[in-house]
């Protein structure tokens, strides 16, 4: 990749609690990733907008509402009516039990990071799983 990974932060729902969503995009722009944080209660359909626009190379969707099992899946769904999803490389963060996760990643959601994950495991992710993507 010729230029820095983007990255689109971005909290769906009706969730009003962003901190998680802010200390991982200060972790990936340290990085040297370039981060778009859209900000809080954002829909899926203004989500997959964003990063449409800004050319993302990875979806970072933050939720803590308990709502994750619809909106999610919602944002692979509308990603892949884009025919984007292939570009696109959609994470899940938050408060999410552990199983939800097998059913998260069999809609689309290529990993999940749940509370106390270093963000240095988020990173390695994204790296490691953007050159698969390419």
């Amino acid at each position: 990749m010729d230029r820095p990974i983007r990255v689109l932060v971005a909290k769906p729902g009706l969730d009003g609690h962003d901190r998680g969503a802010k200390v991982i995009a200060r972790a990936l722009r340290d990085a040297g990733m370039e981060v778009i944080y859209t900000g809080l209660r954002l829909t899926p359909e203004q989500i997959v907008q964003a990063a449409i626009q800004e050319d993302v190379d990875v979806v970072a969707l933050s939720i803590l509402s308990g709502a994750h099992g619809h909106l999610l899946p919602k944002v692979v769904d509308l990603l892949k009516k884009e025919e984007v999803y292939d570009e696109i490389l959609v994470l899940g963060g938050g408060v999410i039990p552990e199983e939800d996760i097998p059913e998260l990643k069999s809609k689309g959601i290529a990993e999940v990071f749940t509370p106390g994950t270093p963000t240095t495991v988020t990173i390695d992710f994204i790296r490691e799983n953007l050159k698969r993507k390419q």
